[in-house]
C-alpha cells in the first residue's frame, strides 16, 4: 500500500492541448507527491510550447496527432504499461495531494476505478463559475441513475484512477470530452468496482482557459449517454422507443376507431393510415430490441471471458 502511495508501479496519465501555464505546475506537483512513478504528457496538438515544458520538469512526453481528449486517452490506454493509472487534466484544478488517496482503494483491492469527487464538498460550486457546467452534471448524473441505477457522486471530474484490467479492457470509442461520461458508463455496465473519493477542486489560474464549450461539449455528451444506452441496455433502449410509438399510434387512432365504432364507416383515411404505422413501427422497435439485446449479452458474455484472461496473464 504505501509503495503504491509513492507511486511504484503507477503511470500518470496527463492529456493536454495548450496549458503552458499550468503545466510545468501539475508535472512537478506530481512527481513530488509520486515520486516512484512515471509522470506521461500526452500532447494533443498544443502550439503554445506545452510539451516542451512538460519535458524540461521531467514527463515523458508523447504526442496524439488526432485532436479531441477521447482520442487521446485511447492512445494512452493502449500504449502505457502500469499496474495502476492516474489520470488527470493538466490544467492544475485537481490536487497531486489527493493521488495517494485515489491510488489507494486499488491497490487494497477495494475498488476497478475511483472518482475524484468534486462535488460532495461543495468546493466545485464555490470555485467553477462557468454557467451551467454544474447544471450539465447534475443532468448526466440523473440519466445515469435513472438507467443505469447506479448514483455518481462526480460523473464529468477529470480525475480518476484505474487499475491495469480496467484500462487494457476498455473499448474507448469517444473522441472528445465525452470520454469520462463514456469511461463512468462502461465501468456502471460491466459491474466494475468504483469508489468515490473527495477531493479539493480549484478553479484555473489566471490565464489559463477551458476548452470545453458548455452547450457543444454538452450535445455531444447527450448523445453519447444515448448511444451507449442502446450499444449495452437495446431492449430497454427500443422498449421506450417502442412505447413512444405506441402512445402515438393510440392517439391517432382512437378518434378513428371511436368514429368506426359510432357510425360503422371511416372519413379519417390518413389518420388510421398514420396510426397503424406508428403501431407497426413500435412491433419492429421490439423485434430490433430483442435481437440486439441477444447481441448485447452475446458481447458480453464475451468481453467477461476478455477480463478472466487479462487477470490471469497479470497474475
Amino acid at each position: 500500500m504505501d509503495r503504491v502511495r509513492r507511486g511504484e508501479g503507477v503511470a500518470v496519465l496527463i492529456p493536454c492541448y495548450n496549458e503552458a501555464v499550468t503545466i510545468a505546475k501539475v508535472v512537478d506537483d506530481f512527481r513530488r507527491a509520486l515520486p516512484e512513478a512515471v509522470v506521461y504528457v500526452y500532447d494533443n496538438n498544443s502550439t503554445d510550447g506545452t510539451a516542451a515544458l512538460a519535458a524540461a520538469h521531467g514527463a515523458q512526453v508523447r504526442f496524439e496527432g488526432r485532436q479531441g481528449k477521447g482520442n487521446v486517452v485511447r492512445q494512452m490506454f493502449r500504449e502505457i504499461e502500469a499496474d495502476y493509472y492516474l489520470m488527470v487534466d493538466g490544467d492544475d484544478t485537481y490536487p497531486a495531494e489527493a493521488a495517494g488517496d485515489l491510488l489507494a482503494p486499488l491497490a487494497a483491492d477495494e475498488a476497478d476505478m475511483t472518482v475524484g469527487d468534486r462535488l460532495s464538498n461543495g468546493s466545485y460550486g464555490e470555485e467553477n463559475d462557468r454557467a451551467f457546467h454544474g447544471f450539465g452534471n447534475d443532468l448526466v448524473r440523473f440519466l445515469i441513475k435513472a438507467i443505469y441505477g447506479y448514483a455518481f457522486e462526480d460523473v464529468m471530474t477529470g480525475y480518476r484512477a484505474f487499475n491495469r484490467v480496467f484500462v487494457k479492457t476498455m473499448p474507448v470509442l469517444s473522441e472528445g470530452f465525452q470520454i469520462e461520461t463514456e469511461i463512468s458508463i462502461h465501468a456502471v455496465d460491466k459491474r466494475w468496482r468504483i469508489a468515490d473519493v473527495p477531493i479539493t477542486y480549484r478553479d484555473r489560474p489566471e490565464g489559463s482557459f477551458s476548452k470545453l464549450s458548455t452547450f457543444g461539449d454538452g450535445a455531444r455528451v447527450l448523445r453519447a449517454i444515448t448511444s451507449l444506452f442502446k450499444d449495452y441496455r437495446p431492449f430497454a433502449f427500443f422498449g421506450w422507443l417502442a412505447l413512444l410509438f405506441l402512445v402515438l399510434g393510440l392517439v391517432a387512432g382512437v378518434p378513428v376507431i371511436a368514429e368506426y365504432l359510432a357510425t360503422d364507416y371511416v372519413s379519417k383515411v390518413p389518420s388510421a393510415v398514420l396510426a397503424v404505422a406508428l403501431v407497426l413501427c413500435g412491433a419492429l422497435s421490439v423485434t430490433a430490441g430483442i435481437i440486439l439485446d441477444t447481441v448485447a449479452k452475446s458481447h458480453r458474455k464475451q468481453w467477461e471471458i476478455d477480463v478472466y484472461e487479462a487477470y490471469r496473464r497479470d497474475a
